[in-house]
């Protein structure tokens, strides 16, 4: 057996007292892709940081040929043996394709850059590769697949060999996706090694010979493909055997006749496509799919903060505002924002400031708030959502990370909505605080309010009547209250879990 490229064992990274990667592992041989794969939170952004020397492992070692990782403050070392191109691009628009390959060492004559040597070079390097783009193009005018060519070429002419390509077919059509493989297997047979990191299950069946699958922080397994049935590789992930795992009981049916609280019709953005879905009074909807499913941008858009470019929705037999907030609050929407330090909380203010801002005019007249009757109102909210603070007086940056996911909670909740949109409503807490925020939910279906939920954690979703899932912007399952975890993550993750022999019956 050759000696591997790169080498992790017993990676360990830890922020503060959140534990990102417990025991990271990862062994890639020459000339292989190898997929790495592992639910939202897994830990594989963790260790990707570690392997690229952007984060210094807090225990366990890194290894490149057998030889130890270069320093982290050796940039040029970490150039030359990996890089990754992210779903992001790291390329600067304005500048042409030859400058982006040579950014900061262009060849110089007589203390100018050789405009014709750059030129001369670029389309040398990108010749050697295979790389069909115009050296002398505008990289802001380049397709996705060939801005990625663009920055593996650029890596490869640092020296590595390695290659990390981060969700590299999010924004890529099928065609595209197709061009992006062939490129890849005939980089792998130039000697180029891959670390393909998808959500997309089967695009690993399709382009990588060995997958490595962390779930909860920690290593699960590494196999060959070909010896690893779809079924196999959903269970590891899932932490569930498809022959009996967990499977909730089903919720009470939420009554035919309720009302419909929310229709959508034809919804379309550059994120999703062709919405329709309904939520009726006392039900709870959620809403599942990988990072690019396009679930956020479809709650963000019914929550007021997004305008689509087709498709109409209702609320109450009313249409719903697009792309104004407080149109959408006033018309009964309440909403749990995906990050509570960017979007949820004014961290300069206090508690009941925070809780009660959507409110304002219901605690006054002519503009004028009256202090007790918010400091009242911000109390009975602290105690309904059973918020550990001082008083409505504390600034809200003094709260623990579940307390303060209680003030956003408590925001949305103090219009008294007949919607109710959270994104990643238990998002970085405890699991008390989680449990306390998910008995508000279950308490807003009791008093029928309509909810969506959209998360990536299943807990999230066991309190739904029924999942949608998402996948690359469309609906492409339902799945009723009591469905196993493996059914939802292969309807998730875009393949068929039914293994032979097993009936879900």
């Amino acid at each position: 057996m050759s000696t591997p490229l790169v080498e992790a064992r017993g990676v360990v990274k830890r922020y503060g007292p959140t534990v990102a990667l417990a025991d990271g592992r990862l062994t890639v041989l020459p000339g292989e892709s190898h997929a790495l794969v592992g639910r939202n939170g897994a830990g594989k952004s963790t260790l990707v940081n570690v392997l690229t020397g952007l984060q210094a492992p807090d225990e366990g070692t890194v290894r490149f040929d057998g030889e130890p990782a270069p320093p982290l403050a050796d940039r040029d070392a970490w150039r030359r043996k990996v890089a990754c191109v992210y779903q992001k691009p790291t390329v600067v628009p304005e500048l042409t394709v030859a400058e982006n390959l040579f950014i900061n060492r262009q060849p110089l004559r007589r203390g100018l850059i050789s405009w014709r040597r750059l030129r001369a070079e670029a389309a040398e390097l990108l010749g050697t590769w295979d790389v069909r783009v115009d050296p002398e193009a505008r990289t802001a005018d380049l397709k996705v697949e060939d801005r990625q060519m663009l920055e593996i070429a650029r890596a490869l002419s640092f020296g590595a060999r390695f290659i990390v390509l981060d969700e590299p077919t999010a924004q890529l059509d099928n065609r595209e996706i197709e061009r992006l493989f062939g490129r890849m297997r005939a980089l792998q047979d130039s000697g180029v090694t891959f670390l393909f990191i998808s959500h997309h299950l089967q695009e690993v069946y399709e382009v990588c010979q060995t997958v490595t699958v962390l779930r909860d922080a920690r290593w699960i397994t590494t196999a060959a493909v070909a010896d690893l049935p779809r079924a196999a590789l959903v269970e590891a992930m899932a932490g569930e055997a498809l022959t009996g795992g967990q499977h909730q009981a089903a919720r009470d049916a939420v009554p035919a006749g309720a009302p419909v609280v929310l229709s959508t019709s034809g919804l379309t953005s550059e994120a999703y496509d062709g919405i329709d879905l309904t939520v009726r009074s006392g039900e709870v909807v959620g809403l599942a799919g990988t990072s690019g499913s396009g679930k956020i941008e479809l709650a963000e858009t019914i929550a007021g903060l997004r305008t689509p470019t087709g498709g109409s929705a209702q609320l109450l037999a009313q249409q719903l505002p697009f792309g104004d907030v407080r149109a959408a609050l006033r018309a009964g929407v309440g909403f749990v924002p995906r990050d509570r330090h960017d979007q949820g909380l004014v961290a300069g203010m206090s508690i009941g400031d925070n809780a009660t801002m959507s409110v304002l005019d219901r605690l006054g007249r002519g503009g004028f708030v009256g202090t007790d009757r918010r400091r009242g109102f911000a109390t009975g909210l602290i105690e309904r959502l059973d918020i550990h603070a001082e008083g409505p007086d504390q600034p809200v940056s003094d709260l623990s990370g579940g307390n303060a996911q209680k003030v956003v909670m408590a925001r949305a909740l103090a219009s008294d909505p007949r919607l109710l949109v959270l994104v990643n409503p238990t998002a970085g807490v405890d699991v008390k605080s989680k449990e306390s925020l998910l008995a508000r939910v279950d308490s807003a279906r009791e008093d029928g309010t309509a909810v969506l939920v959209v998360s990536d954690e299943l807990d999230d979703l066991r309190r739904c009547d029924r999942v949608l899932v998402l996948f690359h912007g469309r609906i492409v399952a339902e799945h009723p209250a009591g469905w196993h975890d493996h059914e939802l993550i292969a309807s998730i993750e875009g393949v068929d879990s039914m293994p032979e022999g097993v009936d879900h019956g």
